[in-house]
């Protein structure tokens, strides 16, 4: 049980005697925590990096050339690829799994290359990957690769932080930092979206394996989302497997069966939502991007010929089938209730199909276009999909820009095509939205109003259902200021109401990501909570005048029988079962310091709050009385909100009042 602290016993006590109270210090998060390893190389700094693996041919030592700072850096000669470099190996340095840790170095190469600190890890499988966290470019002087946040979770194994360069040049390493992250924690007296919205629809949010590996993000997740979508994990590039494909070929003989499988990264996600119970949103079959140029040509190689549409029709057939029989095999008890068959198939210039051609070389054209010639090819994938699919399972066309005239009118004419032959049962608006400024928002909110009633006349009009499948807004990189956060709360806010204006034909919206920082569009901070996970002014604006049942607030109650054993049952508070509040501020209906929801201020309401905060197990506060006892308004009870209710009634002080 916690204790309160001496001064704020003492404040209580003073209360009571009507006496004037000492103001209680803050209880801050905790900040940067220990150094794992900071070195300029004057030491032996050098001889904590290996090589990364028998081929890389680096010379890893101490240099006195030229450092960055000091008498010493680190060099690494040698080189035969970009790849090979200094990495370490964080298990040996005693790095810990959902812990945050930061990192930087300064770098310099010989001339002109992009220096890279990337991930390594081994999954689940066996399987390695790799993922650039961050980079700056050498033309021969010295740069920093600038302070990465990154964390990795128990199912990632030989875990490796390392640095690379594009090409084989002789690197030099100076002032490399490694140090534990601050220690965040989510607010707990805050509203659940998914309770606030439960009677309206699912609130979701999509999230990577590495996203995922904060303890703080699960926590996050838990409290918030009934609904997850892998950022990455089940598109095409993380669902073939190549070298299976042609071993499949060679043995069989048969061009037409892509081999699928499912990869650590993906299991961390999906046994995560399995354990909390949390539907997934399937994301995504098919689609130009982030689907390899091989899978479209002979012999499953970047420099085979490319297969013909009857090929191509099989290959898409056992894909999608064996991405749905492979899920069935390992995760039949996971609601997957939706499925984003076909993704982004319309180009923004012509509301067309895409340029035929290889997504590598550009990121607009489609190799399912190179193909096909045109967006024949999705109707097949419609096809598939409901033959392979669970009957459960609703299924999607998906795509952004989606409030855009000429190309909201192109989805509306798919749509109605797959709905005549039954292979449709909704349309996913993506709504990567940009705040901008405000006033040059895009799109505005009545825009979107506009695109929006569009659909949900179609909606109706076919019995189909939408979601809100990629939510984000960002601002202007020079409006990331205290006036910038309102117009995004506004904006937000604005856009939820048009949102809730069509309920009646929306199951889901979904949040592309958890935090600002973990953002695929951080440099705009669109999100909903901030890099510690506090909620954001556009938290508070969404949930605003939204009407919702608290959920049942439980404490434990100690029966005595005669035969003197004791036994637990949950007793529910008459307010939590009986109050709807309508919220307001963000908050809820609130009356600062107003603890247990009494309508008065006095010290009962003090005494209360200080019964929780030693978390008294028979001190009963429901989620109304944590949000007025949050007098200085920081998302956290602790004895300062004591130390202003018992100034307020000994008239020393007066209480914010909701605005």
């Amino acid at each position: 049980m916690k204790r309160l602290s001496k001064t704020a016993a003492a404040a209580v006590s003073a209360v009571l005697a009507m006496q004037s109270l000492p103001l209680v210090g803050t209880i801050h998060a905790a900040d940067a925590g220990k150094e794992i390893l900071v070195t300029g190389f004057e030491d032996d700094g050098a001889s904590k990096f290996t090589k990364r693996g028998d081929d890389d041919t680096s010379v890893i030592e101490k240099s006195t050339e030229k450092p960055h700072s000091g008498d010493a850096c680190m060099s690494v000669t040698g080189r035969s690829e970009g790849w090979n470099g200094p990495a370490l190996v964080l298990s040996d340095l005693g790095c810990e799994p959902g812990v945050r840790y930061i990192a930087s170095a300064w770098v310099k190469t010989q001339w002109y290359n992009e220096c890279k600190l990337s991930l390594q890890y081994t999954d689940a499988d066996g399987e390695q990957h790799y993922s650039n966290l961050s980079k700056a470019v050498s033309q021969g002087e010295w740069v920093k690769i600038p302070d990465t946040k990154f964390s990795f979770s128990a199912d990632m194994k030989d875990v490796q932080i390392y640095i690379e360069s594009n090409d084989k040049v002789d690197l030099y390493v100076d002032d490399f930092f490694l140090t534990e992250g601050p220690s965040y924690s989510i607010q707990k007296d805050i509203p659940s979206l998914k309770d606030v919205y439960s009677g309206y629809f699912k609130v979701g949010t999509a999230v990577t394996a590495a996203e995922l590996a904060p303890n703080a993000t699960k926590d996050l997740i838990r409290k918030h989302f009934n609904s997850l979508t892998l950022g990455n994990e089940l598109k095409p590039e993380n669902m073939l497997d190549q070298k299976a494909c042609q071993k499949y070929l060679k043995e069989n003989d048969d061009n037409t069966v892509p081999q699928v499988r499912l990869q650590g990264s993906a299991k961390i996600i999906l046994d995560f939502a399995k354990e909390n119970n949390i539907p997934v949103r399937g994301h995504t079959l098919v689609w130009h991007s982030q689907t390899p140029t091989w899978f479209f040509k002979d012999d499953y190689t970047m420099d085979g010929d490319w297969v013909s549409k009857d090929v191509m029709l099989k290959r898409m057939e056992n894909y999608i089938k064996g991405v749905f029989e492979v899920i069935e095999a390992e995760y039949s008890d996971i609601d997957f209730y939706a499925w984003d068959v076909v993704n982004e198939a319309f180009d923004d210039n012509t509301a067309g199909p895409r340029n035929p051609g290889v997504y590598e070389d550009y990121r607009g054209d489609s190799a399912w276009v190179k193909v096909f010639g045109d967006n024949s090819f999705i109707k097949y994938a419609f096809k598939y999909a409901r033959q392979y699919a669970p009957a459960e399972t609703k299924l999607y066309y998906n795509d952004y820009n989606e409030y855009m005239t000429e190309k909201q009118n192109s989805i509306i004419k798919l749509v109605r095509e797959l709905a005549a032959d039954n292979l449709i049962d909704g349309i996913g608006m993506q709504s990567h939205l940009d705040v901008r400024k405000g006033s040059d928002a895009f799109p505005s909110a009545q825009h979107y109003a506009m695109g929006m009633k569009n659909f949900v006349d179609v909606a109706k009009e076919l019995n189909l259902d939408l979601q809100v499948t990629e939510l984000d807004a960002t601002l202007d990189k020079d409006y990331l200021n205290e006036t910038g956060f309102k117009t995004q709360a506004k904006y937000y806010s604005d856009i939820m109401d048009v949102i809730v204006k069509y309920k009646d034909y929306i199951s889901a919206v979904v949040f592309w990501g958890t935090t600002d920082d973990q953002s695929w569009r951080v440099e705009g901070l669109p999100l909903l909570f901030n890099e510690d996970y506090t909620a954001k002014p556009c938290f508070d604006s969404i949930i605003d005048g939204i009407e919702y049942v608290e959920p049942p607030v439980t404490t434990p109650k100690v029966t005595t029988t005669k035969a003197v054993t004791t036994t637990t049952e949950a007793v529910t508070t008459k307010e939590a079962e009986t109050t709807s509040c309508i919220l307001t501020t963000g908050y809820g209906v609130i009356r600062y310091g107003d603890t247990d929801c009494n309508n008065m201020i006095d010290v009962s309401d003090a005494v209360l709050l200080a019964r929780v905060i030693t978390e008294d197990r028979n001190a009963v506060i429901t989620d109304s009385g944590r949000k007025n006892a949050d007098c200085d308004r920081n998302g956290t009870l602790d004895p300062d909100d004591i130390t202003m209710i018992l100034r307020h009634i000994a008239k020393l002080e007066i209480l914010p009042v909701a605005e």
